[in-house]
């Protein structure tokens, strides 16, 4: 599997790499007239897949992942692959 970037990081308190699929970035437009807070303040997607640290998918440890966790790779995505 073709990763844009690795992270390594912890799930459930074990060590493991997100492989990241795709990353958006919308920019905000800070206009009064934005459609939308989104729009306003701008806004990251990502997708990507949680593996063991050789980098291979592990689905048993993707099912462990809380919001938390989810929050938090999502956060450190969006910082490592910030422009």
């Amino acid at each position: 599997m073709n990763f844009i970037e690795e992270i390594e990081t912890r799930v459930a308190g074990i060590p493991c790499v997100v492989g990241v699929t795709s990353f958006t970035r919308v920019r905000g437009s800070f206009s009064r007239n934005a459609a939308s807070d989104l729009d306003y303040h701008g806004y990251s997607e990502s997708e990507w897949v949680v593996c063991d640290r050789r980098g291979r998918p592990a689905p048993w440890l993707e099912r462990k992942l809380t919001e938390a966790d989810t929050n938090r790779i999502e956060s450190e995505i969006a910082e490592q692959l910030n422009d």
